[in-house]
């Protein structure tokens, strides 16, 4: 993407009243003003919060609130030249239930306050193989340690992947640490029984990856720290 493209989408970003583009310096000092307030002040309803981490162009997040009204949806991505797609895909379809915040990732324990999530989607994410890499993989003991204190206590956390390195990793960890491990599929597409919401909707990078043979790998999980 060319770096006009790019101010452009920055540019159209900021009229879109579903993205949320706070400075670094608001979440680290604990001034961020939607922290236990996403239902009463931003959506201004009771319905569950669904997060997508990682939005990428907003596939996902867009794909799960049309499917389903009766829940709030909040795409997360530090690159807003990319969820500028969902974010106009869901302005143009006057979808009340979707917002998209640019931040990094490890900021979201101040982005939500203790419990106010229900669950969370990671959708490909990098698998970070190289070890000096790994404080950043978003399934390490510190991100689900993060997730922990945003979840409900009946939070549930869903991982969609192509990478078998990833599906494994996460799988030990989770058997390792006691977590509740409630699906896991190592080939979704080729799987009878798999869940509606992990197949319906697929991401750009997705389908680039099925065009390659390449298997898609799902885990559903709880965690019980």
């Amino acid at each position: 993407m060319g770096s006009k493209n790019k101010l452009k989408r920055f540019k159209e970003n900021e009229g879109f009243d579903n993205v949320i583009q706070p400075t670094r310096e608001e979440i680290t000092a604990k001034n961020f003003p939607l922290r236990g307030k996403w239902n009463s002040e931003y959506f201004k309803n009771d319905a569950p919060i669904v997060v997508e981490l990682g939005c990428g162009k907003g596939e996902y997040t867009v794909g799960l609130a049309e499917k389903h009204p009766e829940k709030n949806f909040i795409g997360i991505d530090i690159k807003g030249a990319r969820f500028w797609r969902g974010a106009k895909t869901a302005t143009e379809a006057h979808l009340s239930n979707v917002a998209f915040i640019r931040t990094q990732i490890e900021l979201i324990d101040q982005i939500f306050e203790k419990g106010e999530v229900s669950e969370l989607w990671i959708t490909f994410p990098d698998p970070q193989i190289k070890y000096k890499r790994t404080k950043h993989r978003l399934t390490n003991d510190a991100f689900l340690r993060k997730y922990d204190h945003i979840l409900t206590s009946t939070g549930i956390i869903h991982l969609k992947t192509d990478s078998e390195f990833m599906h494994g990793y996460t799988l030990g960890l989770l058997h390792g640490q006691g977590h509740e491990v409630q699906y896991a599929n190592h080939d979704v597409y080729r799987s009878d029984g798999v869940p509606d919401d992990v197949i319906d909707i697929q991401t750009f990078y997705e389908n680039q990856y099925l065009k390659e043979n390449k298997a898609i790998t799902y885990i559903r999980f709880k965690l019980n720290f």
